[in-house]
């Protein structure tokens, strides 16, 4: 694999056919990747794409890079591993919100309270789609599917919360149409030291189409649509017309029309604040069912320790105390004992 840089879009472009359904937003989400990819400055052969299954678990196969089509839920997992062992590599997990949310739970939540430095992308379409339709862990309540005929009784996952209460250091979400914007937020994503999880509301044409039109519709959109800007007020609608307050009784966060009288109350948005409560507010402000309020952006960036690193720091101090070990001494030594019959 050639490692010439700089790259272009073109060289992240595998010589294997794309295979989705005609109008699927994994298209648009693989075609920002690829033209992302070359802003990272590093070979081909240093990146890894590591997926589960799903639909969207068929991206490794469209990168020109290194890559592992692995295990069901198991993606986070396997990443972890080669994250810690190959601390020069740039690896990316993609995955969907049944892989990664259903089976894959406690893969997901474990790598992001760990903090090993991985991309995960997590495509949400709030449906299975490569079974053909049933109700996924994000589907909103009521949801008839060929698995739930008389609608899902199930409360939805919220991915930006789960992210939040396992302690994630970084936290984002975007849109597979919104071409700039999911870019930009691929960017910060890349630039961040330890496990960053990047939620992308993608479109399943087949299965779910319109899922997220209301934030998809211009018009719909400047009032569905919350844009969230480190340090900048978080205002929405027409010329800011809308802003986001906390209420002095409760402590929740709600939507005002903002007034002279309440424009110094507005929040502003801190992605790096050490507390994730308000980025946790955030992230159940938009109404499960109409989509009124979603924020989209950065939610948290705060540093911590990053997991591989203080590995890392764990066997050079081991070794520099107890010296290099010796496998093949381990094996033969002592300390064995041997399995058989008896007599």
């Amino acid at each position: 694999m050639p490692t010439e840089l700089p790259l272009t879009a073109k060289d992240f472009k595998s010589d294997q056919e794309v295979r989705w359904c005609p109008g699927c937003g994994d298209y648009a989400i693989l075609a920002a990747v690829q033209g992302f990819m070359p802003e990272l400055g590093v070979a081909r052969a240093n990146i890894v794409f590591v997926s589960g299954i799903g639909c969207s678990s068929r991206f490794p196969y469209y990168m020109n890079t290194y890559g592992m089509h692995s295990i069901h839920g198991r993606a986070p997992a396997i990443a972890t591993g080669l994250a810690a062992s190959r601390r020069d590599l740039s690896v990316w997990v993609v995955t969907g919100d049944g892989d990664a949310l259903s089976i894959g739970g406690n893969h997901l939540i474990h790598a992001l309270r760990r903090n090993v430095n991985l991309k995960i992308l997590l495509f949400n379409n709030r449906i299975y789609g490569l079974t053909k339709g049933q109700y996924s862990p994000t589907s909103e309540v009521g949801k008839i599917t060929k698995s739930t005929p008389m609608g899902s009784l199930d409360a939805p996952f919220n991915p930006i919360a789960l992210a939040l209460g396992a302690d994630a250091s970084f936290v984002a979400r975007t849109i597979d149409s919104d071409r700039a914007h999911l870019t930009s937020v691929l960017r910060e994503a890349a630039a961040h030291p330890g496990t960053a999880l990047v939620e992308i509301y993608q479109n399943c044409n087949i299965f779910n189409d319109g899922a997220y039109q209301a934030l998809k519709d211009k018009e719909q959109a400047q009032d569905t649509v919350i844009r969230l800007a480190h340090g900048e007020p978080i205002r929405f609608g027409a010329h800011g017309c809308r802003g986001v307050v906390r209420d002095r009784a409760t402590g929740e966060l709600e939507v005002v029309a903002v007034t002279s009288d309440n424009e110094s109350e507005i929040l502003v948005h801190d992605t790096h604040a050490p507390s994730p409560t308000t980025a946790f507010a955030l992230a159940r402000l938009a109404d499960p069912d109409t989509l009124r309020h979603t924020p989209i952006g950065v939610f948290r960036d705060t540093r911590r320790p990053v997991y591989d690193v203080q590995m890392a720091d764990q066997l050079d101090a081991a070794i520099e105390q107890h010296g290099k070990g010796d496998m093949a001494l381990l094996l033969a030594g002592n300390d064995t004992w041997t399995v058989g019959r008896t007599a």
